[in-house]
């Protein structure tokens, strides 16, 4: 377990899913596979990241080999009966094409137990609402990588309430022009300065709601 965790940590992108196979054959648990390695993995991974012992490189490579490890391990989870902690909706908003952030983000939560729906990037209103309406998520998040763009998100909650739904979910809020004013301004329950502080709010709001 403590070498899968390492292999996870340190990006052993070719080597995870073998791993996985065979500690599954071994008996262990998928449930203790996903939370004892993949899952500490990660949140390791996050903690390097906010401390400023990992970069965003290093942190895409562990999201790989995480990624890898998680098509092995996803079908016996399902088998087993281990149900998602809950699930989350995440776009870049309409006119934005940057994906980096948002794709960190998306593989840090699936890596955390999460079901992710990925609508991908110049995401317009109607289509997170459309999302909440047919993915019933506990929380949306939103990603600007633009000045220009960074409107659209105010547009997105405006529509998220316009169609009765915003008491439903959370939103989060995040990019590289994003600032907590911003988030506070337009609306949002939280600024994500990172993937990792995202990751954690994820799962606080998802525990709550439990």
């Amino acid at each position: 377990m403590e070498q899968l965790r390492e292999m996870v940590k340190t990006g052993k992108v070719d080597e995870v899913a073998g791993r996985v196979e065979e500690l599954l054959e071994q008996g262990v648990s998928p449930e203790v596979l996903m939370k004892e390695a993949m899952i500490a993995a990660m949140e390791e991974v996050g903690d390097l990241f906010q401390q400023g012992e990992y970069f965003l490189p290093e942190m895409l490579v562990a999201a790989k080999a995480m990624q890898n490890g998680l098509e092995i391990l996803k079908p016996a989870l399902i088998e087993s009966g281990v149900e998602s902690l809950g699930r989350v909706v995440l776009g870049t908003v309409e006119g934005d094409l940057h994906d980096i952030g948002k794709r960190v983000l998306a593989m840090a939560l699936e890596g955390a137990g999460l079901d992710v729906v990925d609508l991908g990037t110049d995401v317009s209103p109607e289509r997170f609402v459309l999302a909440i309406e047919e993915n019933a998520p506990q929380l949306v998040g939103l990603s600007a990588m633009l000045t220009t763009t960074m409107v659209a998100m105010e547009d997105t909650i405006e529509a998220i309430k316009s169609a009765g739904l915003r008491d439903r979910v959370k939103v989060m809020v995040g990019g590289a022009p994003i600032e907590q004013g911003f988030a506070d301004r337009i609306g949002a329950d939280y600024y994500g300065p990172d993937s990792t502080a995202g990751m954690k709010y994820a799962k606080q709001v998802l525990a709550e709601g439990s």
